[in-house]
């Protein structure tokens, strides 16, 4: 089992629940339709990676940087950046024959996470998200842009799936998404206020 760090010590997801389409311009520059009702998917244990692939079986991979949170007690504990990678020609071949995504979402490799800070007395209202490549910001977004908000998403998921301590929830990332380039520097970052929580940097391989 793949295992994150928080606060210097490790935790084990035993799922991650993900949250789609939940900024207006992220819907808008997909040409995807607006649901009336929270669309979730989820990524197994397996999809953890440490290392950021450009292609998976041949096909390139799109990063989707998102505000993510981990769970203790049934509550939002910690938070840290995560990049859903998506196979996006795939998903695009499923959604059109009205197929699940899993194949698309949930692929070895398909989650690459930052360490996780505890929230404490970090107000979730205040916090975003950053995503530069190659030093150039390509995503920005946070609380104030999403449509369902943190604690929304957690009540919603709670009511029809069981949430297990250090389960991660990943709450669907704003506009800016791209095809991951192989050799680009890529870091994320989460942001309280404007001021940095945690980030962390990838090279694309």
């Amino acid at each position: 089992m793949n295992s994150l760090k928080m606060d210097s010590e490790r935790f084990t997801p035993s799922k991650i629940v993900c949250v789609g389409r939940n900024y207006l311009e992220h819907i808008r520059e997909l040409g995807n339709e607006t649901p009336d009702e929270m669309v979730i998917f989820n990524k197994p244990n397996s999809s953890i990676s440490s290392r950021l692939h450009a292609l998976r079986d041949g096909e390139a991979l799109h990063y989707e940087g998102e505000i993510c949170f981990m769970l203790r007690s049934g509550a939002l504990h910690g938070v840290g950046f995560g990049l859903d990678l998506t196979r996006r020609e795939l998903q695009s071949k499923l959604k059109t024959g009205g197929l699940p995504w899993e194949r698309a979402k949930a692929f070895d490799g398909a989650a690459c996470f930052s360490d996780f800070v505890s929230l404490n007395d970090i107000e979730i209202e205040s916090l975003s998200l950053q995503l530069e490549v190659d030093g150039k910001l390509r995503q920005e977004g946070g609380y104030d842009l999403m449509i369902h908000k943190p604690r929304q998403i957690l009540e919603g998921i709670l009511a029809f799936m069981s949430l297990e301590d250090s389960d991660v929830i990943m709450t669907g990332t704003p506009a800016g998404v791209g095809r991951v380039i192989a050799g680009e520097r890529v870091v994320g970052r989460i942001l309280a206020k404007g001021r940095e929580l945690v980030s962390r940097e990838w090279r694309a391989e």
